[in-house]
């Protein structure tokens, strides 16, 4: 099916605020032995946390969080070595399981915020686009969209270099689910999608119109 494609708005961030949740700083604060967590004004929590970690070595803060959000993907030794790789790279980007890069990113955040960039400062990027079908409008999944933003990609778009069978023919994409960490719609034409911005970033995109077709994935036997 055809498709056109409008790409409105892509803006680069340091951070997803909707992420952490007044939840996580009250499971975080008793974490990092804050007494009386739960019955903090919730406007002051984020601050509340960012004093709490500040009273910890970075890396013993950086188990910490990760141990919070990771320790049923991760065990005990793989937290131990990304928390000592945390301050030397963006472990969020070169973990070898991409499912794991949106959290590695949230926590690596957290943490260079609470310590005033004392970790590498990574980013994600939030694209808006309309994606119109010549007939009909079904919701699109990740892999359609990936698939269909592919011709107003630059051909050095990370994505691009490292699936270039996935994007360019009707091959399953299955890594098109890790890759964009999110991805709404509405109405089934605008989307909003979130990744890194090591997958894709402002500069890859050179096309602010252009068309699209979308084919049934085939698996090759």
């Amino acid at each position: 099916m055809n498709y056109q494609i409008i790409i409105k708005r892509a803006n680069t961030v340091d951070q997803i605020e909707e992420y952490w949740t007044n939840e996580d700083y009250v499971k975080l604060l008793e974490k990092f032995d804050y007494p009386d967590a739960s019955d903090a004004d919730t406007a002051s929590l984020r601050e509340l946390l960012f004093m709490a970690i500040s009273d910890f070595e970075p890396k013993d803060a950086a188990v910490i969080v990760l141990e919070y959000k990771l320790s049923e993907d991760l065990n005990e030794g793989q937290i131990q070595q990304i928390s000592n790789d945390m301050f030397l790279d963006k472990v969020c980007e070169e973990y070898p399981e991409i499912s794991l890069h949106s959290t590695l990113f949230h926590v690596n955040q957290l943490l260079f915020k609470a310590y005033n960039g004392k970790f590498p400062n990574a980013k994600a990027t939030i694209l808006e686009c309309s994606m119109t079908a010549s007939e009909g409008a079904n919701e699109l999944t990740k892999e359609n969209v990936l698939k269909l933003l592919n011709n107003g990609l630059s051909d050095s778009t990370l994505i691009k270099r490292l699936f270039d069978h996935a994007m360019n023919e009707n091959a399953p994409f299955p890594e098109a689910e890790d890759i964009l960490w999110d991805l709404t719609t509405s109405d089934n034409v605008n989307y909003t999608l979130t990744t890194s911005e090591y997958w894709l970033n402002k500069e890859d995109i050179i096309a602010s119109e252009f068309e699209g077709v979308l084919e049934e994935s085939v698996s090759v036997e």
